[in-house]
């Protein structure tokens, strides 16, 4: 799909972002789009639109049909099972918590 809009950039640099694009990142009013400029280009997508990176849906695809066909999917060991909920324990992980500083996606 290619969808084209122009808008103008007011004088405090604030523009309104196209209905049709709106519709297209599934996003309104509140919502919070990114801009990622290369070469050049301007990027304009949802933020949570790294979650659907092309890549990671083919993997979950692919491992699905394993998991259902029962080929390549096994039970961890059940040492491994205990090492990991041992190591688990040992990080705090809040994923409410802030990010502070750069974050690169």
């Amino acid at each position: 799909m290619r969808i084209e809009e122009t808008s103008t950039i007011t004088a405090k640099g604030q523009t309104t972002v196209p209905k049709a694009v709106r519709r297209a990142l599934g996003v309104d009013c509140g919502g919070k789009i990114v801009f990622c400029v290369e070469n050049g280009r301007v990027i304009v997508r949802n933020p949570d639109s790294h979650r659907r990176d092309p890549a990671l849906g083919r993997f979950l695809e692919l491992l699905e049909a394993d998991i259902a066909s029962g080929r390549n999917v096994r039970d961890l060991s059940s040492d491994l099972a205990a090492s990991l909920r041992r190591a688990a324990k040992r990080v705090r992980v809040d994923l409410n918590e802030s990010l502070e500083g750069d974050v690169d996606f």
